[in-house]
């Protein structure tokens, strides 16, 4: 890792901290709630009162984009976290075993990366209406994982012949056993990377799905919801709209910022 991808690493990771102790600390010391309205200050400008000025009902646009940034963190890390998982369980597998394995799950994984995910996910979130929030990483992961499991397959493909591979069936280990214990090791650079990219990833789809509806729903917030709601204010009231904007720009570029530190690391495995 070169010294300039140590510096983007830091400075991704430092970016991330940063955004998720104000998510977490913010709320709670500031004096109002993110659903709370004064009707007396609706569409204030940003002031020292409101940082980042009030929304359609008198809201406070800082603890709303704050609540926002909560909901896209952790939507974020456990969709990435499922996605990379399966994809990790998938591609290992297939590679390692091969045969009439390796063709049925890649069966699964051609056909679900020809399926118009985004509108299947569309169609299936307005069902799970009504219940937690976190249902939604289900939809956004199912269909993130199957291009890396690909690259793992691959991956899993060229070192089953390898000596500590061979070594080890010899010994009488199990397929899980050589999976876990000795290919997936070898796949941990990839799979920091790829688990990474996938937190952007999800971060974005949480966003779209609520900028069109079918994500988080009222009375609580999204960034993408916020993003929906400020839409229609964006050239009479600019904050409203560029505030939440703001945070998931600087969000998903902190996650880019840690993904491209780590494939140096990638490149020194």
């Amino acid at each position: 890792m070169t010294t300039t991808q140590r510096r983007t690493l830091a400075v991704g990771v430092g970016l991330l901290l940063a955004l998720a102790a104000a998510a977490v600390i913010g709320p709670a010391l500031s004096p109002y709630d993110y659903a709370q309205q004064n009707l007396d200050a609706i569409f204030a400008p940003p002031s020292l009162a409101h940082p980042l000025g009030t929304a359609r009902l008198g809201e406070d646009v800082l603890i709303q984009c704050l609540r926002g940034l909560q909901k896209s963190l952790v939507l974020g890390l456990l969709a990435a976290v499922v996605t990379t998982v399966l994809s990790a369980v998938v591609g290992t597998l297939a590679g390692y075993l091969g045969g009439l394995a390796d063709r049925v799950l890649m069966t699964v994984v051609d056909v679900l990366l020809v399926l118009p995910s985004i509108l299947i996910v569309a169609v299936v979130s307005p069902t799970l209406r009504g219940q937690s929030w976190l249902v939604l990483v289900v939809p956004i992961a199912a269909f993130q994982w199957m291009l890396t499991a690909r690259a793992l397959r691959a991956r899993a493909r060229a070192l089953r012949s390898s000596g500590f591979v061979v070594a080890a069936e010899n010994m009488g280990a199990s397929v899980p056993r050589v999976v876990v214990r000795h290919l997936l090791p070898q796949m941990l650079p990839l799979l920091a990377i790829d688990c990474t990219m996938n937190v952007a990833t999800a971060i974005l789809a949480e966003a779209g799905l609520s900028y069109f509806g079918f994500g988080v729903q009222p009375p609580d917030v999204s960034l993408g919801s916020l993003v929906a709601a400020g839409t229609g204010s964006a050239l009479t009231f600019p904050w409203v709209f560029l505030a939440p904007v703001g945070f998931l720009v600087v969000t998903v570029i902190g996650v880019g910022l840690v993904g491209e530190g780590l494939r140096g690391e990638e490149g020194t495995t």
